[in-house]
């Protein structure tokens, strides 16, 4: 993996407040799921506190297929 690579994917990576905008919710609700260990499930690198868009995709998509039935 090149150092390329690893900043081409930290750069994608998302920060609580773009989840939060992304999801139309406040940051201290996306803060209150992980700490009750609910998704979406971060990435922790060092003391920061990032979510793959894959993650966030499939959040959305869990719930409208709960929504459909």
């Amino acid at each position: 993996m090149t150092a390329e690579t690893v900043t081409h994917t930290i750069e994608q990576l998302l920060t609580e407040h773009d989840v939060a905008r992304l999801l139309k919710v406040s940051v201290a609700t996306i803060r209150r799921r992980r700490l009750l260990r609910l998704p979406p499930f971060p990435v922790k690198i060092g003391s920061s506190v990032r979510y793959k868009p894959s993650s966030i995709a499939m959040l959305i998509a869990d719930s409208r297929s709960v929504d459909e039935h």
